[in-house]
């Protein structure tokens, strides 16, 4: 049961948070726990949870007597979670470079291959999905498990703002051309070209996810 909550849990933050972003649940509406746990149908324990993530992100506040709330992420605080979201992301990619096994490194490229297939087949959902699994593979592959632990932990944070960016156009084929930069580094065992070219990965995500933003404001 333990191993099942989290598993429920993200996935009704995910599908709050696109309700949020998309403008589906505007500002100021509360979200009731036991509603939410009756329409999913789960526990509450997941639905705490969900919640808890998604406050961390900046998308709900919890005020008293009126629970969680939906909230706005300020520019700000978007983008400081984009930036410390970089750095994690650039270092565990250097440390992956160097660090890596060699059956690591193949299903990287494995990874890479079918996530080649999903952009060009134009599925954000499943495309996403994927991300996250091409990402943890990185922190996996950095072999340092607090920083892994700590990019997870972040990632979870930024994982809204990261799902909704893949809505804007073309920007799953983007976002593999990316990739394709940070994998041949790791693979090629050049550190400094993983970090470098993890680090513009990430912020054109943050850019892309501002685009997302402005169209869906507008």
């Amino acid at each position: 049961m333990q191993a099942d909550n989290p598993t429920r849990a993200e996935k009704l933050a995910t599908a709050i948070a696109d309700g949020i972003l998309d403008g589906t649940l505007k500002p100021g509406l509360r979200l009731d726990e036991l509603g939410l746990a009756r329409q999913h149908g789960v526990s509450r324990t997941p639905v705490r949870e969900a919640l808890r993530q998604l406050m961390q992100s900046g998308l709900i506040d919890m005020r008293p007597r009126k629970g969680a709330v939906v909230s706005k992420a300020t520019p700000l605080q978007v983008e400081s979670l984009f930036v410390a979201m970089a750095e994690m992301e650039a270092t565990c990619a250097r440390l992956a470079a160097m660090s890596m096994t060699p059956i690591e490194r193949r299903r990287l490229q494995a990874r890479h291959d079918a996530m080649t297939a999903l952009a060009a087949a134009g599925d954000p959902d499943a495309y996403s999905d994927a991300n996250v699994a091409f990402h943890s593979a990185i922190y996996a592959g950095a072999h340092n498990a607090p920083i892994a632990e700590f990019a997870l932990g972040l990632r979870r944070r930024v994982g809204p703002f990261r799902r909704a960016q893949f809505q804007v156009e073309g920007r799953l084929l983007r976002s593999n051309q990316e990739h394709d930069a940070v994998v041949r580094a790791i693979l090629s065992g050049d550190a400094a070209g993983a970090h470098a070219a993890m680090l513009h990965h990430v912020s054109l995500v943050e850019d892309a996810f501002e685009t997302f933003a402005a169209t869906n404001a507008a």
